[in-house]
């Protein structure tokens, strides 16, 4: 018993355990507010005028805000070791890029705002490690692309994701319609032009989607859209409704969106834009039974073509309805024809085989079909044996024509029976409109007088060649009977239309009916002579050029010739010597006298002797000179 007084005398003397110190912090960044004296960290530097992230950043922050600043870019190193960072707020800078990695050691990450910036594209790493992150903003920012794997990483975690004001014109539908628990999802004022079908298929827990201001022409039906009922605002819907928004786009209002006005809906600003009937109206103001569409129609297809084996062959098949129709290709044995190594379907309606075979002869069937219903027309294609080849150094010439090629001349029965054919394979010609003249290049058409319809404006001709796809127009004035097509293409054929203009007295718009249609082939150039080859043409003017010297040296000799025979074998530029004179008769001024000798003469050359003979009278009295 005694013990235990002594042991209480000797606890007052045992020494205390001290509490424990917290960790040393690191210092605060300047201009920055720093909460580190309790948990959670949280450093906040809004509007603090900084160009970059701090170095000195506290690792142990929960909340990070460096909004409203100036940072151009987030480094690898900027982030690193922050693994209790929950909070980061990079909003309203000027980052243009984000290193990959940078926010790899995020993993405790719930939000991260990045809208606001200038970022033009987001890649597959540059969102690595975020593996818990449920709030994604990237509004107002310059985005044009998006990687189909950046949000790989939070697919599973994440809940709102934003990408509305951005630059967007496809997105990867595929990995959106992985974010199994996303609740909110924004792609508003995008330039998004089209929406595959099921892309919300598997987001269960979506209960708000935004498209406002897009370029969406039609919205297809979803099994999420047709599950749970849609309400025009929040207010007021229950937890499982889905809020849709989707005004501000230029929707056509035909049997493809009949679902969606079926829905109830509140009040809401969706309207219209086409067809020009709808344009417009307010969306939930048309009945149903406006909402309609047109079967298509096969408006033009290849007239029977004939190939050699080997050589290339384009099938073309247009057609019109509302929607615009799918064209797809069936093949003589019954397969249905895509993209493939020998053949190319593309979206227009054509159809390449790279190498034909004879195999591949026969009837093409082109099938284009839309919502309301389809419609078919078969190509014949023959495959002929391959051609002989054709030697490099042929200089051959197709036989002369008489008259310029492009001159018009009536078509010949050939061409009209190749005409006539065309038309057996398309659409028949109108009587109204009619190809009097063709040749090469040029056209004339002709169509008669349209009293019967009032206050014509102008007429309109529309054509395009089978070898391309562009439609050209020409407007004629309302007085003419005929146009000279000008600019057409040798050995083509061409659908040729000629619509009147004219006012619609019972509505005052301007509306136009079709006069006639024809389909006429242009007659094929002549084919120019190959040119000679160079060694051949080189020799022949170094021969020309000879041939031109030695001609000029013999004129020039001849010349010379000449001139010297004029001026009697002299050289031209010495006088020639004074000829000797035999007699001189001179008279002095008053006295006779003899005549003084001449100077001795120089001796003439032998081959030229002149003599001079002067008449002299006989001097006497009677010609004595009187006096003065």
């Amino acid at each position: 018993m005694a013990v235990l007084p002594l042991l209480l005398c000797l606890l007052p003397l045992a020494p205390a355990s001290s509490p424990p110190q917290p960790a040393t912090s690191s210092p605060c960044p300047r201009r920055c507010r720093c909460q580190t004296q309790s948990l959670p960290l949280s450093v906040l530097c809004p509007g603090a005028g900084l160009l970059f992230v701090p170095p000195s950043l506290d690792r142990r922050a929960a909340e990070l805000r460096l909004a409203d600043n100036f940072i151009a870019a987030v480094r690898r190193r900027d982030l690193a070791n922050m693994t209790g960072l929950l909070h980061l707020s990079l909003s309203r800078n000027t980052i243009r890029h984000v290193a990959a990695g940078a926010f790899a050691d995020l993993r405790a990450l719930r939000a991260l705002h990045l809208d606001g910036n200038r970022l033009t594209s987001l890649g597959e790493g540059q969102l690595r490690g975020l593996v818990n992150l449920r709030h994604l903003i990237l509004s107002n920012n310059q985005l044009a692309a998006l990687a189909a794997g950046a949000l790989d990483d939070c697919a599973e975690t994440l809940e709102d994701l934003d990408l509305s004001y951005n630059n967007l014109e496809q997105l990867p539908w595929e990995a959106l319609g992985r974010l199994g628990n996303v609740n909110t999802l924004g792609l508003d004022h995008n330039l998004l032009a089209s929406v595959p079908a099921g892309a919300f298929s598997r987001l269960h827990k979506l209960a708000r989607l935004d498209m406002t201001s897009n370029r969406l022409t039609t919205i297809p039906p979803d099994p999420l859209f047709s599950r749970l009922p849609l309400l025009a605002r929040p207010r007021g819907s229950p937890a499982s409704a889905l809020v849709l928004a989707f005004g501000g786009n230029p929707l056509h209002c035909n049997c493809e969106l009949v679902w969606l006005r079926r829905l109830a809906r509140e009040d809401d600003l969706e309207a219209c834009a086409s067809p020009p009937a709808l344009g417009g109206r307010y969306f939930w103001a048309v009945g149903e039974e406006e909402f309609v569409c047109e079967p298509p129609v096969v408006t033009h297809r290849s007239p029977p073509l004939a190939v050699p084996a080997g050589r290339p062959a384009a099938l073309r098949c247009r057609a019109v309805g509302d929607p615009e129709p799918r064209v797809r290709w069936v093949s003589p044995q019954g397969r249905l024809l895509g993209n493939s190594s020998r053949a190319r379907a593309f979206p227009n309606g054509t159809l390449e085989l790279l190498v034909t075979e004879p195999s591949d002869g026969g009837i093409f069937t082109c099938i284009a079909a839309n919502a309301a219903g389809e419609a078919t027309a078969a190509v014949e294609l023959t495959v002929g044996p391959p051609p002989p080849p054709q030697l490099a150094n042929s200089t051959s010439c197709d036989p002369p024509r008489d008259g310029d090629p492009d001159a018009l001349t009536p078509p010949s029965a050939a061409s009209a029976s190749a005409s006539a054919k065309a038309a057996d394979t398309g659409p028949p010609a109108d009587r109204g409109v009619q190809v009097t003249e063709h040749g090469a290049t040029a056209a004339l058409i002709q169509w008669p007088d349209q009293r019967p319809i009032p206050g014509i404006r102008m007429y309109q001709i529309q054509y395009n060649s089978s070898a391309d796809d562009i439609l050209v127009y020409r407007m004629i004035p309302a007085d003419s009977r005929s146009f000279l097509l000008t600019d057409l293409a040798s050995g083509r054929t061409y659908d040729l239309c000629v619509l009147a203009v004219y006012e619609d007295s019972a509505t005052g718009l301007t509306a136009t009916r079709p006069v006639g249609c024809a389909r006429f082939s242009t007659e094929p150039a002549l084919r120019p002579c190959t040119a000679p080859h160079a060694p051949f043409l080189g020799g022949t003017m170094i021969i020309a050029l000879g041939g031109v010297i030695v001609a000029s040296v013999l004129v020039f000799i001849f010349v010379l010739l000449m001139r010297y025979k004029v001026h009697g074998g002299q050289p031209p530029g010495k006088a020639k010597a004074p000829a000797p004179v035999s007699s001189v008769c001179s008279q002095t001024n008053g006295a006779l006298g003899p005549a003084p000798a001449p100077p001795a003469p120089e001796p003439a050359a032998p081959r030229a002797h002149t003599v001079v003979q002067l008449d002299c009278e006989p001097w006497g009295p009677s010609h004595e000179p009187t006096g003065p």
